[in-house]
């Protein structure tokens, strides 16, 4: 098997485990590599180490079995930078706090191996969005999809913003708002959920736009087709306004087109079958903890 590992920071609490994935590993004689930052951030605890490496831009290609993510879900939709197009499986590890994307606890760090090496498991493609370049907007260059949402913002004031909204080129509103979200079903359960939008399943063929803090009150989430293509433009007091692919922020001219659409390739996620979805959200959202249950 041929691993790739990749995390943003290591926690002192953080090593036993990541020691826990290595032993595994080497049970199996897995071929490991770990993203360039990463290995020098855990040098210190790991001076024995000596692994290939990868870049964001070097190394990783389809041959890999499995990318681990070690750490929240933040690094997670970092993650998916590097994975892009190439069809590797995901799964990550949870030293973070809520955690939705990342499917192991740290202390059942070893079952990533031993269940997948059991074959007790699914891969599951989850859509991601795409900011499509036109000659007005290229700010994010070939790092212009995301994986939870795409988010326009109101930047440097109080005011709110208005974002014009078309759905396949026919008009639906004008959110006067702090902003709108567009998220994915597997971003549902991030910002979106935080501005009152649904949960979704995240092999659903839907997308949801949110209103963030709207200010024409009877404003609702709304769940369409992923196949539609959306258009935005912002309005406001100030000059400029942010948009936001995940982590990934520009600051944008008010006024420029934002179309944003279904991408063309999809991210596979590794699902367990001893921690799906549903266990997720019981456990994450305290779902059944009703005495009654």
């Amino acid at each position: 098997m041929k691993i790739a590992i990749y995390g943003q920071a290591i926690q002192e609490g953080d090593i036993r485990c990541l020691k826990d994935l290595l032993e595994e590993l080497h049970k199996i004689d897995a071929r490991i590599f770990f993203e360039a930052h990463f290995a020098k951030k855990i040098s210190g605890h790991f001076p024995e180490l000596i692994y290939k490496t990868f870049t964001q831009d070097n190394g990783l290609d389809g041959s890999f079995d499995i990318f681990v993510s070690f750490g929240g879900d933040g690094t997670m939709l970092r993650a998916v930078t590097f994975i892009k197009d190439l069809g590797i499986p995901i799964v990550g590890v949870n030293t973070g706090r809520l955690g939705f994307l990342s499917t192991f606890k740290k202390e059942d760090v070893r079952k990533v191996v031993t269940e997948f090496v059991a074959g007790h498991y699914t891969i599951e493609e989850r859509t991601l969005l795409e900011v499509e370049h036109t000659e007005e907007f290229d700010e994010f260059g070939d790092m212009n999809f995301a994986l939870n949402e795409v988010t326009v913002s109101r930047k440097d004031t109080t005011s709110m913003i208005t974002v014009e909204t078309y759905l396949n080129n026919e008009y639906l509103t004008s959110y006067w708002a702090d902003g709108l979200i567009v998220s994915t079903p597997t971003g549902s359960t991030g910002y979106s959920l935080s501005c009152g939008g649904p949960v979704i399943a995240p092999n659903a063929k839907s997308l949801v736009l949110t209103p963030i803090a709207p200010h024409n009150l009877n404003a609702r989430p709304l769940v369409i087709d992923d196949g539609t293509r959306i258009r935005l433009k912002v309005s406001g007091r100030e000059q400029t306004h942010l948009v936001s692919l995940d982590s990934r922020i520009a600051d944008i001219s008010n006024g420029k087109e934002i179309n944003i659409r279904k991408s063309n390739f999809a991210i596979k996620m590794i699902e367990y079958k001893s921690e799906s979805f549903l266990k997720t959200l019981r456990n994450k959202l305290l779902w059944g903890e009703d005495k009654r249950n």
